[in-house]
């Protein structure tokens, strides 16, 4: 493979060329109710070049690896015809590495007929509850191998292995339905899935107790946030804004958006960092060859930086980090987000809560949307909060704000970080699922508009 790629490389002329191929295989495994809707085990392989001329680009996607010098040099004629651009490459030093996976048990290695006895087990456990309407247990394995060269030097050879699974109970009760869910997903192995039956077990109580959960009452509170739905807040509503393209093409944006610009208190930081090995948004280096690392977004308060690509890092006059990532090999490298998480400080959340006379909990997300600054995000379970113990469950909460004033209205972070990976992933410019990770601590936010009923 690296001899063909090279030779590739050689064959076009261009200001600039990067070829990815990738040969991977993958298991899937779909329990819907007590029906077995799919399980499968399959290969690809396939790739991609990318050709920069006269700051114009050209890109080619194919399967039949064998022809990759006619691709090369098709990318090239793409990007001379193209008539030029503004296009050009923030310099990142040539790279050559082979990284391999590090798992302590390789999914490869279990039989279909294990995994697929493991899936029925959780999806029995959720159906045994003769509350559950339905159940829905999916399961998840790949291993990938990606080849990465480009005309200025770089060759490097990156091997992954996903494993995850997702387990979901939904009840019903007339027109009421409530569901809950856990999904793990992460690059540690096969040992990442198992031993999650009391999991399930716990997502069944949980969706039948929503049932008896009441209506909350639509008003502005003081809002404590778990570390699945902080990390979704930071992914979601202020992730996506630091994404280098994004804020490129929004003028408005940029203007709001600028280094150096209060965005919260004092203990607020809000990082992402590709580097965090195991994770599920871990890469060592991006889909352009650029090292992944640990980049502020938010540090003390103080936004410090956004998420580039080579080309996003030159047209706002700033560094590379690490952030150019592709779906697959089909794909073109867009500025995406890896491992994005509020960093936790001192607080415990016992402290928190009985510092809080009155407000809700809410604990992760089952669903959301964002304009811009604009977010709305329900929460997947939530509680009173009277007298700084935790009452009534709530249900039917949604949370709306502005990201920025948001931001300033944290007034508490707690200490107990956690991240979240899981099957599904991050969707952008139609490129889904990413698989990324979110977290962070218990955060409190003070005038959180809650809508229900009034």
């Amino acid at each position: 493979m690296e001899q063909m790629i090279k030779r590739a490389l050689k064959a076009a002329k261009a200001d600039y060329l990067e070829i990815r191929v990738r040969e991977g295989d993958a298991t899937g495994i779909n329990y819907v109710g007590k029906e077995l809707e799919t399980i499968s085990e399959g290969d690809s392989r396939g790739g991609s070049v990318r050709a920069l001329v006269n700051g114009g680009w050209g890109f080619a996607a194919f399967n039949d690896v064998e022809n990759l010098a006619d691709y090369a040099r098709a990318a090239v004629e793409q990007a001379t015809l193209s008539g030029g651009g503004d296009a050009s490459l923030a310099p990142v030093p040539p790279t050559i590495d082979h990284v391999e996976p590090q798992v302590k048990s390789d999914p490869r290695g279990i039989k279909l007929k294990d995994k697929h006895d493991l899936c029925k087990k959780y999806n029995d456990i959720i159906l045994s509850n003769k509350h559950v309407q339905t159940s829905n247990v999916r399961y998840v394995d790949s291993h990938g191998t990606t080849y990465f060269a480009n005309s200025e030097g770089s060759f490097i050879v990156q091997e992954t292995i996903f494993c995850g699974i997702m387990v979901l109970a939904m009840a019903k009760d007339g027109m009421n339905v409530q569901r809950a869910w856990e999904s793990v997903g992460d690059l540690r192995g096969y040992d990442n899935v198992l031993g999650l039956e009391e999991k399930c077990e716990e997502i069944t109580r949980k969706a039948v107790e929503q049932l008896a959960a009441k209506p909350v009452e639509g008003g502005i509170y003081t809002v404590i946030a778990d570390p699945r739905l902080s990390g979704v807040f930071a992914h979601e509503a202020f992730g996506h804004l630091s994404e280098g393209d994004f804020i490129y093409e929004n003028e408005r944006l940029r203007e709001i958006m600028q280094i150096g610009k209060r965005f919260g208190c004092d203990e607020l930081s809000i990082v992402d960092d590709g580097s965090l090995a195991g994770e599920a948004g871990y890469n060592k280096y991006d889909s352009e060859g650029t090292p992944t690392h640990k980049t502020y977004l938010i540090k003390d308060g103080i936004l410090t930086s956004r998420l580039h690509s080579r080309e996003t890092a030159v047209k706002m006059h700033e560094k590379p980090t690490g952030n150019a990532r592709a779906i697959n090999y089909s794909c073109e490298p867009i500025v995406r987000m890896t491992n994005t998480y509020i960093e936790p400080r001192d607080r415990t959340f016992e402290k928190m809560l009985e510092e809080t006379p009155d407000g809700i909990y809410c604990i992760g997300s089952v669903g959301g949307m964002t304009n811009t600054e604009m977010f709305t995000f329900s929460a997947a379970e939530a509680f009173r909060i009277r007298d700084g113990k935790l009452a009534e469950r709530l249900r039917d909460v949604v949370l709306t704000g502005n990201v920025f004033q948001t931001l300033m209205d944290i007034d508490a972070i707690g200490n107990d970080m956690a991240l979240f990976g899981g099957l599904g992933g991050c969707g952008k410019g139609g490129q889904s699922p990413l698989r990324v990770s979110d977290g962070g601590p218990h955060i409190r936010i003070k005038n959180v508009v809650i809508g229900g009923t009034s």
